[in-house]
Formats: structure tokens, sequence, C-alpha cells
């Protein structure tokens, strides 16, 4: 059996998130620098196993004043905690390019487990002979369980900020040599 290995190709790949905002609207983060690497036995990618981080002071939101108190312990607390991760535990294939990812997130020091939807864009070969894969990612999770806590109501009493933030990801990645395993 050949063990392949896939790393993240972060120049085409993207990491987003978006949250409501006073509940008429979401905004849209991203984080600018991460990693992924995942294996699979073969190219069957119901064996993946996946690992990933992101650099907290990499949050991007279109807004510098936004992007700061992001960072802050008001909600991602950069300085205390600078990176989120995310290990796999099982995939599981649902029809020809379609997999449920089963992990677990950690941010801020807290990890739980959670559950993306994962779609298969194609297998390809570079022009410069590489083999490459598409693959997209979304879910959900609810920023309170990471006790990211920051409340804001409006001057009426609404809310202000959703608490479920989803999580939309497209990369693709590069094989790198083979290895066998035995």
């Amino acid at each position: 059996m050949k063990k392949e290995k896939w790393t993240i190709d972060a120049a085409h790949s993207e990491i987003q998130f978006k949250i409501r905002h006073l509940m008429i609207s979401s905004i849209t983060g991203q984080f600018n620098k991460f990693n992924g690497v995942f294996e699979t036995e073969n190219e069957d990618l119901a064996t993946a196993k996946a690992n990933f981080s992101a650099d907290v002071n990499s949050i991007h939101t279109s807004n510098e004043q936004r992007d700061a108190h992001l960072r802050s312990n008001d909600f991602f607390d950069a300085e205390n905690y600078p990176h989120l991760y995310f290990k796999s535990e099982k995939v599981e294939k649902t029809n020809q390019e379609e997999y449920k990812v089963y992990g677990t997130l950690t941010m801020r020091g807290i990890s739980k487990p959670i559950i993306l939807d994962a779609e298969l864009g194609g297998i390809t070969q570079d022009p410069w002979g590489k083999t490459r894969i598409g693959i997209s990612l979304n879910g959900k999770v609810n920023r309170k369980d990471f006790a990211i806590n920051f409340g804001l109501l409006t001057e009426t009493g609404g809310v202000g900020l959703g608490e479920d933030v989803k999580i939309m990801v497209s990369a693709q990645f590069v094989k790198e040599e083979e290895n066998t395993v035995e």
C-alpha cells in the first residue's frame, strides 16, 4: 500500500469564516497564513488523516480596527493563543464526490469535535508534473463553545453578533513524492 502525503498550496487556497452582524447581514473574514497536510492510502480520501493550523494574527476582514479587535481577548486572544488547529479523526464517504470529515477544532486552548462537509473538486496533473487535488470544506461552529463570548447589543436590545460561525475552505493540495509503506 502506498501512503500519499498532500500539502496545502496556500497561494491557491482560502480559509474563510462568516458571522451574522446585527442579524441583518454577514461579515466575512479569512486567515491569510495557514498550513495543512493530509495523508491517504493510495489516493483514497476516505482514509485521509489531516492536520491544519491557522495563524490568528493573519486574520483579515477588510477593516483594520475590526481585525485588531478580533485578535484581542474579546475574540481569538492571539497573544495567548496565536494559532487555531484542526485534526481529523475520521472521514466518511457519502457519495462519489462528497465526504463527512470528523475532527477536533482547537481555539483559545479549547478543543471541541466538529463535522465538516467535504467535496472533491477533482484530481489533476499540473503543467510541472505535480499531482494536485481540490477540496472544499464547509461547516459551522458556535463561537461560545470556544469561550468567544463577546456580546454586542443594539440600542433597542437586539442581538448584534451571531453565535454561529460558518467555516468555508477552498483548498488545493500538492502530492509529495510517494513512499511505500510496508
